[in-house]
């Protein structure tokens, strides 16, 4: 199948060729980083002074790749000199002391290196110690609502977009297409579950595999809400899981470096400092959230909303921290250099308390930044109240601000 460019990733790519730096590219199992790699070479395969040394190690030509020597024969052969030769490896991890080869390469002139990694052993965590700090990290996420609608080749609107809350967007389902429900839930849980085997079970030998799936259930039911460790734990022992503190934890840690869940801190926006006790968590798939709640949509689909929110969010380049004020809450500050915006996640504004409630926390705010509200209000345009900006969900997924 020919590659899809994603061009946000392409331009992250393509910004730091030729900056010496090793370019990681890294996310949840499934969200097509292997993708990306190939789109690359499609892209700049007429440059005539190019080599690309490819390496998929889950392709059985590349089984003899065991080790960084044997890798190190196979990148000199194919090595041309007085070119730009590109290194591509595809799930590295599978060559034992791959490092050393990435980490010599790097110093040759007019090379590039490129790899991808699975979770199950190369975590981002240790990106830093394997590769010296000379290198580039490229998170990448699930479809965008925009790229959704360009995988699936559907038109804007709101079948679209209900589509893609209940669905999430990975790149997979492509292959599956979204005619058949039972298919698309059928690979779904198919990624759920090679996520939880090879990348959370395997790699830390967990053997209380119900009380995990019990734990990621509670998540997915309680995305948006602010979670503390020991009300966790008193969750947990009321149905019938008596687990320490330090195990819950240990398992977050697990899902966030599977890139299931990722956590957002508070930031005290009157002390303008972050807030050390509780968080919010959101999945990086609303598909795999949606999956493993179960049940239907419209009871929790504010709670949907904002995690799509929040991913959109991370996509054009913000940091993200929960607003806290003393007489509430906001659902997010964003920065992104000297800029600051607030916003507010609503599913549908249909009152005036309803109003009164999502536009006046951001009425507390007395800097200038701009504030934002989101939500599914049928017919709602792009509108000012006080200075705060109303906007719909779809407009925000396609047009951002």
């Amino acid at each position: 199948m020919q590659p899809i460019t994603r061009k946000l990733y392409a331009d992250k790519v393509d910004a730091w060729i030729g900056k010496e730096q090793i370019i990681v590219l890294t996310g949840q199992r499934r969200v097509g980083k292997s993708y990306i790699l190939k789109d690359f070479m499609e892209r700049h395969k007429a440059d005539l002074h190019s080599n690309f040394i490819y390496i998929n190690k889950e392709r059985k030509k590349f089984d003899g790749l065991k080790n960084y020597e044997q890798l190190n024969t196979y990148i000199d052969e194919q090595w041309v000199k007085d070119t730009h030769n590109y290194i591509l490896i595809d799930e590295v991890q599978e060559i034992e002391g791959w490092e050393k080869s990435v980490r010599s390469y790097r110093l040759e002139d007019n090379t590039d290196i490129l790899i991808t990694g699975s979770n199950s052993k190369m975590l981002s965590s240790e990106l830093s110690t394997l590769l010296g700090g000379r290198y580039q990290e490229i998170n990448v996420q699930s479809l965008s609502y925009q790229e959704f609608l360009q995988f699936h080749h559907l038109m804007e609107g709101d079948d679209a977009l209900w589509q893609y809350i209940n669905y999430g967007g990975l790149p997979g389902l492509i292959q599956i297409g979204l005619n058949d429900e039972d298919l698309v839930w059928d690979y779904i849980k198919g990624v759920y579950h090679t996520v939880m085997l090879k990348d959370i079970v395997e790699r830390n030998s967990i053997r209380n595999i119900s009380f995990l799936h019990t734990l990621l259930r509670y998540f997915a039911d309680t995305i948006g809400k602010l979670n503390s460790l020991n009300n966790i734990s008193k969750f947990m022992k009321s149905q019938g899981q008596d687990v320490a503190v330090k195990s819950i934890a240990s398992y977050l840690g697990f899902f966030k470096d599977a890139y299931l869940l990722s956590s957002v801190e508070r930031y005290d926006i009157h002390g303008k400092k972050l807030l050390e006790s509780n968080e919010k968590l959101y999945f990086g798939d609303v598909g795999l959230r949606n999956l493993i709640a179960g049940g239907e949509r419209e009871g929790d689909i504010e709670k949907i909303i904002e995690n799509i929110v929040y991913q959109q969010l991370l996509r054009m380049g913000y940091t993200v921290h929960i607003g806290q004020l003393r007489a509430g809450e906001v659902d997010f500050v964003c920065t992104k250099s000297n800029e600051r915006i607030y916003v507010q996640v609503a599913y549908l504004i249909a009152s005036k308390e309803t109003e009164e409630r999502e536009f006046g926390c951001l009425d507390n705010i007395k800097d200038h930044y701009p504030k934002y509200v989101i939500s599914m209000t049928p017919f709602v345009k792009r509108s000012d109240r006080d200075g705060i900006t109303h906007i719909g969900l779809r407009e925000f997924l396609n047009n951002g601000f």
